[in-house]
């Protein structure tokens, strides 16, 4: 019996030797592509075009790399850029990974992946490095040699800035989204260009825009305050950016009625027929815009427009402190289709007249404010220019 039972415990043994041999060779065979990692396609991650497959991508992009093998991952390189790893976002079958905002020094257009166990796996891959892109310029009135503000994105140096008129800007400063630069001799109101090794921008602003100005004081129109028309600047006043500007240097009081500019259309002439009718009928399209320079800040009473309307409103759309430039000229944006909304909200819709539009500028509101401020350039302007 003793010896039965060791043979057969012999027995058991040799068929569980073979049961993990065949076993341990079909997990070798059955391995997609014998254990070793490969990529099958690239692809974005948006559920709905899980079928787009890529070859290339822009940076910051969140892509997702979909393959075999892929779970011990360690790194993932584009061109010279180390990506950064989620562990959760890692299995066999997939990596989804963000492609690297930094510009790359050496562009090989490939990824490359690490492995824990010593492996790594090349990919033909395309990061798209951006141009610039260009959203504003702190002042859109800055004078020859002075120093200009652009605010944007992928400024990545070597740098070159065009104004209109063919001119080239000396480049002060460049720091993340933020492009400095001296203002050529002899530059032109129109779009500026900037370029990169990665392509080039134009702006969809001008450079001191002249386009559609509504209310100027070169020369003077309208029913009120001549006496704020700065003319010939002395120490201690703002300097001109553009010819004449206005400036309201004095106490206003709560609810105090001040106005500072405009009138009808037949006492503003002409420059009341400024505001374009497409700007009228798609305000949505535009922009209303204006130079500012607070020497005290902005900080109580409202501001209120008329502009675009055939008639005066009292309840007109609001520009609300607080805003303090602290003594630089700035460029204030407003949609113009917000303002359409308030006019509508308050019982006016805008509708194009070609004898022109009514024009104000009022101080009327809460708080008492010692004000120095100073305005130019009134102008209903495009978002975008198309070529």
């Amino acid at each position: 019996m003793k010896r039965m039972t060791n043979k057969l415990l012999a027995k058991l043994f040799c068929l569980s030797f073979l049961a993990v041999f065949f076993l341990q060779g079909c997990s070798e065979e059955d391995s997609p592509n014998n254990g070793k990692p490969m990529i099958s396609y690239i692809r974005v991650t948006d559920p709905g075009s899980s079928d787009s497959l890529i070859v290339s991508a822009s940076q910051g992009a969140l892509i997702a790399i979909i393959g075999e093998n892929l779970g011990s991952a360690r790194q993932i390189w584009f061109n010279d850029q180390r990506a950064s790893l989620t562990p959760t976002y890692l299995t066999n079958e997939s990596i989804l990974v963000s492609v690297p905002s930094d510009i790359p020094e050496h562009i090989s257009n490939t990824l490359k992946i690490y492995f824990a166990g010593g492996d790594s796996l090349l990919h033909d891959f395309v990061v798209d490095i951006s141009e610039p892109a260009i959203q504003n310029m702190n002042c859109e009135y800055v004078l020859d040699g002075e120093v200009a503000t652009i605010r944007g994105n992928y400024f990545y140096a070597p740098l070159t800035v065009t104004f209109a008129g063919g001119k080239e800007a000396e480049i002060v400063d460049v720091e993340d989204k933020l492009l400095k630069v001296r203002v050529p001799e002899g530059a032109q109101p129109g779009q500026i260009t900037v370029r990169s090794n990665f392509g080039e921008t134009k702006s969809d602003f001008w450079f001191r825009d002249n386009r559609n100005i509504f209310l100027s004081s070169d020369p003077f129109t309208g029913w009120w305050n001549q006496s704020y028309v700065v003319s010939d600047p002395q120490a201690g006043d703002p300097i001109a950016i553009n010819g004449n500007y206005i400036r309201v240097k004095q106490m206003i009081s709560g609810w105090q009625w001040n106005e500072v500019a405009g009138g009808p259309p037949d006492a503003m002439g002409d420059i009341s027929k400024n505001i374009p009718d497409e700007a009228i009928l798609n305000p949505e399209k535009y922009n209303f815009k204006f130079e500012v320079n607070t020497m005290k800040p902005y900080a109580a009473n409202v501001i209120k427009f008329t502009v675009g309307l055939t008639d005066f409103n009292n309840d007109q759309y609001l520009w609300n402190p607080p805003y303090d430039t602290k003594g630089e000229w700035q460029t204030v944006v407003i949609p113009f289709e917000e303002m359409a909304a308030a006019y509508k909200d308050s019982g006016f819709e805008m509708k194009v007249d070609p004898n022109g539009y009514y024009t104000r500028v009022l101080f009327h509101g809460p708080g008492d404010l010692d004000c120095d401020m100073s305005f130019d350039n009134f102008r209903i302007v495009p978002k975008v220019i198309e070529d």
